[in-house]
């Protein structure tokens, strides 16, 4: 399979991957449309547990541990949270989902309240006190960066003022339960840190799943578009199938009238018109049915037509395509015997986007090498370009990170491209679930890039590598005759 540059294909630039975000923005910066998640009911429940939990411990603590405490402000402190909420439910729908303020607000609200309710018992001598960590670890798990900052200093200022000038707490005897400055330095430092760690780490993770969740939904739709694809060519080659006989008669029985009507010209007119529609239809359904190979009607095929059916939407793009089977171009002389795959959407769309990343990014030239021996099928696809670089290659594969140099030959407004690493996911995701392992490298240094042999055929990847490794009983078709694979549509018409 060989492509060769055309000037058109030289002159426009390549479309950019239709399932590649268009910007470049980090994980936190994917994470920043979340402030519309969280529901309006799970913080009225999360409340609702503070204050029970809130009048439980003072109560406890006045009437079973004899801490003197002022009952009357501490229980009008939970008092307005509880009023808070029965306002929100009473004014909002169940279901409401706050945005990104009135969440902000509503944590701003419950730390200004454990903040008042602490510097009545005791400050950071409370051991309550870890709980001001609570709402700033919401904010950095449902809103955006700016708003978990400004939260994080808020409770920083809170923590701050527990540590200088909380009441403190007394017994029945007048004595006073008061830690020593160490020990409340020591408390304040570790309320600062804990703080700035468990958001940071829960933004981490948090940014990462809903990463790897857009990810898997743009797989699942390639995937589903792929599925489309394929079952449209299947109607149409049965559509062909189911029609062929019946144009076939149409067309006989009209050439037929044609003969008999000499005598008739008028209606030997009407007669070669009716053959000649139908003929007409026989190419409509013969172009389409070029197209029909759902699964259920070509369930296999040589691992090298499968993979030029992958790169055929890309082979007009200015780039050439070499495929090579064993080390020899295919098609040229005969060709050695091929495992027979089974044509899989998943298959095809994931050798698909790793040819597009190839062709994206390729000086001149892409090899898709295919080798194999009795127990593994391996297809490698590297091109010309600039490769990954070593600081990118123990993270690919993962959505959202990719950052590749394009090559000095790019059109104009392509250089400096940046990709987001999605189509490489995309591959990836569904490759392994054919059973495939995937490794990517990049080919060979400047130096040996210099030395790479002029003709394509006999020459090397120079840039970047990725490698599909199956085990054959896992892709592999069992083979059976020719005449058990239906094919529909080009022989019935």
């Amino acid at each position: 399979m060989h492509a060769e540059p055309s000037s058109a294909a030289s002159a426009a630039p390549a479309a950019a991957p239709a399932d590649a975000p268009s910007d470049g923005g980090g994980l936190l910066a994917l994470a920043a449309a979340r402030g519309d998640w969280v529901r309006l009911r799970t913080l009225v429940a999360l409340r609702w547990m503070a204050v029970l939990g809130q009048a439980a411990a003072v109560l406890v603590a006045d009437l079973w541990l004899g801490v003197q405490l002022p009952i009357g402000a501490c229980a009008a402190l939970i008092a307005a949270s509880a009023c808070v909420n029965i306002v929100a439910q009473a004014v909002h729908p169940r279901n409401k989902r706050l945005t990104e303020r009135e969440t902000l607000l509503f944590l701003l609200f419950d730390l200004a309240q454990l903040g008042a309710l602490l510097m009545l018992t005791g400050g950071l001598s409370n051991p309550f006190a870890v709980l001001i960590l609570a709402p700033v670890v919401i904010s950095a798990t449902a809103l955006t960066l700016a708003s978990t900052i400004l939260l994080g200093a808020f409770a920083a200022g809170l923590v701050t003022l527990l540590a200088l000038g909380a009441r403190p707490l007394r017994l029945a005897d007048g004595a006073t339960l008061q830690s020593p400055p160490l020990i409340v330095a020591g408390s304040w430092v570790a309320l600062i840190v804990a703080m700035a760690f468990l958001a940071a780490y829960a933004r981490r993770v948090t940014a990462e799943n809903f990463a790897m969740s857009l990810a898997l939904s743009a797989t699942q739709e390639a995937l589903s578009r792929e599925q489309r694809l394929t079952a449209i060519g299947g109607l149409a080659a049965a559509a062909a199938h189911e029609l062929g006989t019946p144009l076939a008669t149409i067309k006989l029985a009209a050439s037929e009238l044609a003969r008999e009507l000499d005598d008739r010209p008028d209606l030997r007119e009407d007669a070669e018109l009716i053959r000649d529609q139908a003929e007409r239809c026989r190419q409509i359904l013969r172009e389409l049915a070029r197209g029909g190979k759902d699964d259920t009607h070509i369930r296999s095929a040589p691992v090298s037509a499968v993979i030029e059916e992958a790169a055929a939407p890309h082979a007009d793009r200015g780039k050439r395509l070499v495929l090579r089977l064993r080390g020899r171009p295919a098609g040229q002389g005969q060709d050695p015997a091929q495992p027979l795959v089974r044509r899989r959407p998943e298959l095809i769309h994931g050798l698909r986007n790793l040819v597009q990343n190839a062709v994206d990014f390729a000086a001149s030239t892409v090899w898709i090498d295919v080798d194999w021996d009795e127990e593994t099928l391996r297809i490698a696809v590297g091109d010309d370009g600039p490769g990954y670089g070593p600081e990118l290659l123990g993270r690919l594969g993962d959505p959202y990170v990719r950052r590749r140099a394009r090559p000095a030959a790019a059109p104009a407004g392509r250089a400096g491209y940046e990709g987001m690493g999605l189509g490489l996911f995309i591959a990836k995701t569904l490759l392994e679930r054919t059973g495939a392992r995937i490794h990517f490298a990049d080919a060979a240094d400047a130096e040996a890039r210099a030395q790479a042999p002029a003709d394509p055929e006999r020459g090397r990847p120079t840039g970047a590598v990725v490698t599909a490794t199956w085990r054959r009983a896992a892709l592999e078709a069992a083979r059976g005759r020719a005449e058990d694979n239906p094919r529909f549509g080009l022989n019935n018409i």
